[in-house]
């Protein structure tokens, strides 16, 4: 059976413990929850981020789930977003791991991003042109923090006009938050009258929650 698009839920106190890099006033949503330590057959929406998350390196087979998770993404994420407020916000995806230049770049937000609505302002405002190790792929000690990825993230000053006023920065999953944090730092400081809000496929979740 697919999995049922669901209305977007704003991260509040109930959530916070989770994603402790946020901060109070932050407007972050996400669709789903995926359970951290479980693997693909454990819920819908945890093969939906691992079929989202294949290399971009795999075999054509395996490329195909990850086209139907991006275009799966891409159409529940449609359904539960405003169309008014698409009317006007500039979706920012969150830069890769890897540079432009490098073979595992994987642009998959960005391609969400523009399958949400056609025509849609969608903007790679925040750049990162310095291959750094994925989140998932280091260990609990080593996480990436704010403070290394707002030395590698700058703005693409050549999309910066016309000015947004409303920024949407989307994800696929949303952990500790570090990656919104940077992304908010970064856009908040080129665009101070720009409304930002983080937008999320899925959150992570501990089997005890």
């Amino acid at each position: 059976m697919a999995l049922k698009p669901i209305r977007l839920t704003r991260i509040d106190e109930t959530h916070r413990d989770s994603h402790t890099r946020l901060c109070a006033d932050d407007h972050c949503l996400f669709l789903y929850e995926k359970t951290s330590g479980r693997d693909y057959t454990f819920s819908k929406s945890n093969n939906l981020i691992s079929n989202l998350k294949k290399p971009v390196t795999s075999n054509a087979n395996v490329l195909s789930y990850k086209r139907n998770a991006i275009s799966k993404c891409a159409a529940d994420l449609r359904a539960s977003l405003r169309p008014e407020w698409l009317r006007i916000a500039t979706l920012v995806p969150i830069p890769p791991s890897k540079a432009p230049s490098d073979p595992a770049y994987d642009n998959r937000m960005e391609q969400v991003c523009r399958l949400i609505v056609d025509g849609q302002d969608v903007r790679n405002l925040v750049i990162q042109n310095t291959t750094m190790v994925a989140n998932h792929a280091r260990g609990t000690a080593d996480r990436v923090t704010v403070e290394e990825l707002l030395a590698v993230y700058s703005i693409d000053e050549s999309l910066a006009n016309p000015a947004p006023n409303v920024i949407g920065i989307v994800d696929d999953m949303l952990t500790a938050g570090t990656h919104y944090r940077a992304m908010h730092t970064v856009l908040s400081d080129r665009f101070p009258d720009a409304t930002i809000i983080g937008i999320f496929v899925a959150r992570r979740i501990f089997p005890d929650d």
